[in-house]
């Protein structure tokens, strides 16, 4: 695993650099911590080490009893250069929150502190995510010292938009959540050729709006977790990954160009567009099987019965599947509701023209639509793997690996 390098500077965000330092941490992360004076008015140093356990470091005076290494490395024998060691030993440098004034110091070079001496001499990955009012944050004078950074490589997480600490403030400014912190700090990471390295996977996700007047509309209960998961995956395997998000609140993951759409419509047009470039076509979005056939300029008023009329939307995955070429491996996914389901998606599979057909039981309550958790079966013309009830980031994996399995059979298949 890495090595991480964390800064803490001063902010009432620095709270969240705890539960930070305790995922990657637990992810099996060799965690060091450096913390600027103003950083430790809001959250102490000892309860880093003891998540991290290993010392915290403040001034680029103090000597450190780890000389310079990492949990899990061996001491070096001399006594070296703190700030200058823990810099040359770590894989990524994350500083979390980083205030507007800590950013003013690394965009001009000033080095006067632990966090600071040690982001000069670091060359490996640089990040810093930005906490502050946002005021502060839309400032000319921080965004121009984080045009700056991006200038010189150093990767800006850009915070979130809700409540800020001041009382009744709402704007952007909010550190993101550690989960997504860590996701960016594992996407920097050097790494060596990785098994989907080359390939290029393009994922939808959601479901589909299709409008019926200005307010309302048809659409169904997916919440795009699996999409996500699936992006997610690939890009750790070393996939280049599009995700067309159909209606989907929760963000991207790290490293992952995102598309975003509405309409079933819509998200033709953005496959169609991505398709033919692509390795990897995984269609875990819903799209709408229906539209209204007009929709109404206002609101459409209250009234005792509505005569809908409904045409069929574009079968966007057999549309895609019958211009493959090869190479291109195409995964398409089936919600269905107890009874024969097996055998409907199989001929879903023949209908379509796809490789691959992941199997959605959704009569369970407890996985599928908006769960956190699922249970599938993969189906391909000779096979049918059922894969038991799990995390939708372990139902991803598992799916990509049966896709890796079937890649790896056909020969046409490799970049």
């Amino acid at each position: 695993m890495a090595r991480v390098l964390l800064g803490v500077s001063g902010g009432i965000a620095a709270y969240k650099a705890l539960e930070l330092a305790r995922l990657a941490t637990l992810a099996g992360h060799g965690v060091r911590v450096v913390m600027t004076d103003t950083a430790t008015r809001f959250v102490g140093a000892a309860s880093f080490e003891g998540i991290v356990g290993a010392p915290v470091l403040i001034s680029e005076f103090e000597r450190d009893p780890m000389r310079g290494a990492f949990p899990g490395d061996g001491e070096p024998t001399h006594d070296p250069i703190g700030h200058l060691e823990l810099a040359a030993n770590c894989d990524a440098f994350l500083i979390a929150p980083a205030s507007a004034n800590t950013i003013a110091k690394l965009a001009a070079g000033i080095a006067d502190s632990m966090l600071t001496t040690s982001f000069l001499a670091c060359a490996a990955p640089r990040l810093v995510a930005p906490a502050m009012n946002d005021r502060m944050y839309a400032d000319a004078a921080t965004q121009a010292n984080l045009t700056t950074l991006r200038g010189r490589g150093v990767e800006v997480i850009e915070p979130d938009e809700g409540k800020l600490a001041s009382r009744g403030e709402f704007g952007r400014g909010r550190l993101p959540d550690p989960a997504r912190l860590l996701a960016r700090v594992e996407a920097a990471l050097p790494t060596g050729e990785r098994p989907w390295d080359g390939l290029r996977v393009l994922v939808t996700a959601g479901g589909t709006r299709e409008p019926i007047d200005p307010v309302r509309f048809i659409g169904n209960r997916s919440s795009g977790r699996m999409g996500i998961a699936l992006a997610a995956a690939a890009a750790k395997r070393g996939a280049e990954v599009t995700l067309i998000a159909a209606n989907v609140a929760l963000p991207e993951p790290a490293g992952v160009h995102r598309v975003d759409v509405e309409t079933a419509e819509q998200l033709a047009a953005a496959a169609n567009t991505e398709f033919p470039d692509t390795h990897v076509l995984l269609m875990a979005a819903a799209p709408a099987d229906f539209r209204p056939t007009t929709v109404a300029d206002g609101k459409l008023q209250r009234q005792n019965a509505l005569d809908l009329h409904l045409e069929p939307t574009e079968d966007i995955l057999a549309s895609l599947a019958a211009t493959k070429t090869p190479g291109q491996t195409v995964i398409a996914f089936a919600a269905e509701h107890g009874g024969e389901a097996t055998t409907r998606a199989r001929a879903k599979l023949t209908r379509k023209g796809a490789d691959l057909i992941v199997l959605n039981d959704v009569s369970d309550p407890t996985i599928g639509f908006e769960s956190s958790d699922n249970a599938v079966t993969l189906i391909d013309e000779k096979t049918e793997t059922f894969v038991p009830v799990a995390t939708k980031d372990a139902i991803a994996e598992a799916i990509l690996d049966k896709v890796g399995a079937l890649r790896s059979n056909d020969v046409s298949a490799h970049p």
